[in-house]
């Protein structure tokens, strides 16, 4: 019988295709496949030839371009010299998220699946085009493309003789362990390294820039408020030319952090380590470790991001209170799409809010869970407004 392994790549600018990926991962562990799932740009492409199931998970941005975590492997994948039959050994699938508002609608997902054609590799079934503009948004085709997708993997791979598909009611293990150490350990292991002002600015690593201003540039009773904020990059080797953005890393107000720990009961001063559940699943890079309850709240989890289904779905399993229980079922069905919609989209409703809404079952949130159940809070972009010729 041929392994059993599944690869799942996204590319992702906001985190909808990586929160899909996520998805696809949990589901394809229901069917007792090996399942590792990364960022394009962090998985060796070289590699590619090896593996003989991939799902691609690709979000288009701007005018038709690719998310920054796969702008490395966009440009190696389309490299003249690459053999035809380079892929031949690779099944595929492809799914594409994207906005039909726009010219180029998923245009990288259709480039893709064309490019791994002519790299000899072979699709179990034609990519799946999410639109945002749906009335039920890309779930729409989703859904029914991925039944279709496991129905396909699962001819082309059987489950083994004894095991049967695990049930929705079951929950899956945690995508991480949290293990806290004792005070004296924690003190000994050092806390939150600190970084080399001289280094180049990055993700991982950003400058610290002081805010030198921040002016409101709209009218006191405008419905948009506009700001031109200013910030001294000096000695920081940061350059940029006309139509640059600047990646900006937020972090959640001390007020936010105390709430949340408050509603999960966790003191923000413990340290802990963080241990993946399967070898095959990497650390955040954007985590020290050790790491504080506090860090972790603070800089990682975007308890101020506007919650998926999938988080509707995984708070489903903590409840034991049956109204709640029986809403968060509901908000993570197909169904209740509509209704999700209006309870959070429409409102903006943040994480923090909705745990607030359902006490019961925030206070029985196991602490494993909380990187599986809320996404890391990712750099925002701002256009640039300077003007070199003034410096």
């Amino acid at each position: 019988m041929a392994e059993r392994k599944i690869l799942v790549l996204f590319g992702s600018q906001t985190g909808t295709a990586e929160d899909m990926a996520d998805r696809i991962g949990r589901e394809a562990r229901r069917r007792h496949f090996a399942c590792r799932v990364e960022a394009l740009d962090s998985y060796s492409v070289v590699n590619l030839i090896h593996e003989t199931l991939v799902i691609f998970v690709c979000a288009t941005t701007g005018q038709g371009d690719p998310p920054d975590n796969m702008k490395n492997f966009w440009r190696f994948i389309f490299r003249r010299n690459l053999p035809q039959n380079s892929l031949c050994r690779m099944d595929y699938a492809v799914l594409g998220l994207g906005d039909s508002s726009y010219p180029k609608f998923n245009f990288i997902a259709k480039k893709l699946h064309k490019r791994l054609l002519q790299l000899g590799a072979h699709p179990i079934l034609s990519p799946a085009l999410g639109d945002d503009q749906h009335d039920l948004g890309p779930d729409a085709a989703v859904d029914p493309w991925l039944k279709n997708l496991w129905n396909k993997v699962l001819s082309l791979y059987p489950l083994p003789p004894g095991l049967s598909l695990i049930s929705e009611d079951i929950r899956l293990p945690p995508k991480f362990v949290l293990r806290f150490l004792d005070q004296e350990v924690a003190m000994e292991a050092g806390i939150l390294k600190k970084v080399d002002a001289h280094a180049i600015p990055t993700e991982l690593h950003p400058f610290q820039a002081p805010l030198v201003s921040n002016q409101q540039v709209t009218a006191a009773d405008h419905f948009q408020d506009v700001r031109l904020i200013e910030f001294d990059i000096s000695g920081s080797g940061i350059q940029y030319s006309p139509g640059d953005v600047v990646m900006i890393q937020p972090q959640n107000s001390p007020q936010d952090v105390e709430k949340f720990c408050t509603l999960l009961q966790l003191d923000p001063k413990r340290v802990f380590l963080l241990e993946p559940h399967d070898l095959d699943t990497p650390l955040p890079p954007q985590l020290p470790q050790p790491c504080t309850v506090r860090h972790l709240v603070e800089r990682y989890l975007d308890i101020r991001c506007v919650p998926r289904r999938s988080f509707f779905q995984l708070l489903s399993y903590f409840s034991l209170d049956e109204q709640e229980r029986e809403k968060l079922q509901e908000f993570s069905s197909a169904a209740g799409q509509d209704e999700l919609y209006t309870y959070c989209n429409r409102l903006r409703r943040t994480t923090l809010e909705v745990l607030v809404d359902f006490p019961h079952t925030t206070c029985n949130i196991p602490v494993d869970y909380l990187l599986d159940l809320i996404p890391r809070i990712r750099p925002r972009a701002f256009s640039i407004a300077s003007s070199l010729q003034l410096e």
